[in-house]
C-alpha cells in the first residue's frame, strides 16, 4: 500500500535526543571521553569567569561545539550555530535540549576567546590522553616529531614596510601598491593584518607565504598526538619546538625520537643526547656529513622508527584538510596556536572509538 504524503503536524511532540542517537554512533564514545576530560578541567574554569554577572555560555558546551566544528569541517561559527538549530545529533553532543535557544554567533566567538587565557586547548589534549583506557594505547618510549606550515589569514598585499611614510595608518586597505622588484624580508616588512605571521618559503623554487609553523609530537604505537605547538615561521622553529615538546613529556626513561632529515643538525642531535633521547633522524647527506652515524643506524629500531614516523603526515593531513587548519581563520599567534592544539585533540578523539573497540589492535 502506498504511503500518504500529507503533512499534518501533531499538537504535541516528545523528542528524546538520547533515543535518536544510535548506540553504535562513534560520537557516543567520543562524548564519554570528552565529558571525563571536561570534568577534570572544571575546577580551572572557575578562575576564567567572574563570580557575579550574567551567565555566559558554559565552557563545556562551548568546547563540545568547537570539537564538532572540527569533526564536520564547518567553516565558521555562524554556520556552526545554524547547524545547531536543526541538527539533533549536534544538540545532543553539545548538551542542548530540543527547545533550548542557540547562541548568537558573535556571542559564541567572544566566549571562545575567553578560554585563551587558560590554555584550555592544551589541557584538554592532555586530559584526553591521561584517561586510563586511553593511556594504555600510548607508547612511553618511541616518538616522532614534524612540522607543517599553517597559512595565515593575511594577504601578501598586507606585507608592507614597517616604517613607510607613504602608508599612513587608517588608509584605504584596497589602495593599490606596486611591490614588484622590492626586496621584502621579515626584518624590514610586517603584515598589517597579522603582525605575528612571517614570510616563509617551504623549499627552493616554492612560493613564499605569510604563515606559521604547526608542530606535532606523535607516539609511535598508534600514531596519536601527545603534544602540539605552533610558532612563528623560521628556519630553526621545528627543532626548537621539538625540544620544547620533549621537555614537557612526563616520561623520565630513555626514549627515541624519529624525524625527517630537516632535523639532522649537529647541535640538535647533541641536545637530544643530553636529554637521554636517541635520535632516530633520517640522514641528510646532500653535500654534507650527517650528524647520525652507524652507531645509531645499525640497530633495527632505527629502521622501524623511520617507517612509523611517516604516519605523522596522517595527523597533519586531518588537522589541515578536515579541521580547517590549512589556512587559519584567526589572527594572532595565541589564537592560532589555541585553534591548532584543539584540532590536534580532535584528531585523537576521532581515532579513539575504533582503537578502543579493537583494544588497540590496529597497526
Amino acid at each position: 500500500m502506498r504511503g500518504s504524503d500529507e503533512r499534518s503536524g501533531a499538537l504535541f511532540s516528545y523528542v528524546d535526543l538520547e533515543a535518536r542517537v544510535p548506540a553504535s554512533h562513534p560520537l557516543r564514545t567520543i562524548r564519554v571521553i570528552v565529558d571525563n576530560a571536561l570534568a577534570a578541567l572544571s575546577p580551572g574554569f572557575h578562575d576564567l569567569y567572574a563570580r557575579v554577572g550574567r551567565p555566559s555560555i558554559p565552557p563545556e558546551q562551548l568546547l563540545r561545539a568547537l570539537l564538532l566544528q572540527a569533526f564536520y569541517s564547518i567553516r565558521s561559527e555562524r554556520q556552526l550555530m545554524e547547524r545547531l538549530e536543526f541538527d539533533l545529533l549536534f544538540r545532543w553532543f553539545v548538551g542542548l535540549g530540543v527547545d533550548d535557544q542557540v547562541w548568537n554567533h558573535s556571542t559564541f566567538s567572544k566566549n571562545r576567546d575567553r578560554l585563551l587565557a587558560g590554555d584550555v586547548a592544551a589541557e584538554l589534549l592532555a586530559q584526553v590522553l591521561d584517561q586510563p583506557r586511553v593511556r594504555r594505547l600510548l607508547s612511553s618510549e618511541h616518538f616522532s616529531v614534524d612540522g607543517s606550515l599553517v597559512e595565515a589569514w593575511a594577504s601578501m598585499k598586507s606585507f608592507r614596510p614597517k616604517h613607510d611614510p607613504d602608508d599612513p595608518p587608517g588608509g584605504s586597505r584596497k589602495r593599490s601598491r606596486d611591490f614588484h622588484g622590492e626586496r621584502r624580508t621579515n626584518d624590514s616588512h610586517a603584515s598589517t593584518t597579522d603582525p605575528d605571521a612571517k614570510l616563509y618559503r617551504k623549499g627552493p623554487g616554492q612560493e613564499a607565504k605569510l604563515c606559521f609553523v604547526g608542530h606535532v609530537l606523535m607516539e609511535n604505537r598508534h600514531g596519536l598526538v601527545v603534544d602540539a605547538e605552533l610558532t612563528r615561521a623560521s628556519g630553526h622553529a621545528e627543532r626548537l619546538a621539538a625540544l620544547a615538546m620533549l621537555d614537557r613529556l612526563p616520561t623520565v626513561s630513555p626514549i627515541t625520537l624519529a624525524a625527517d632529515r630537516g632535523f639532522d643538525a649537529r647541535d640538535f642531535v647533541m641536545e637530544l643526547r643530553e636529554r637521554r633521547v636517541t635520535p632516530h633522524i633520517a640522514q641528510n647527506t646532500s653535500g654534507r656529513r650527517s650528524a647520525i652515524d652507524g652507531r645509531t643506524t645499525r640497530h633495527p629500531g632505527y629502521g622501524a622508527s623511520q617507517r612509523v614516523r611517516k604516519r605523522i603526515e596522517e595527523a597533519f593531513a586531518w588537522i589541515k584538510a578536515i579541521a580547517g587548519q590549512s589556512r587559519t581563520k584567526l589572527r594572532g599567534l595565541a589564537r592560532v596556536r589555541w585553534s591548532f592544539t584543539l584540532a590536534a585533540a580532535a584528531y585523537n578523539l576521532v581515532r579513539l572509538p575504533k582503537l578502543l573497540a579493537t583494544g588497540g589492535a590496529s597497526p
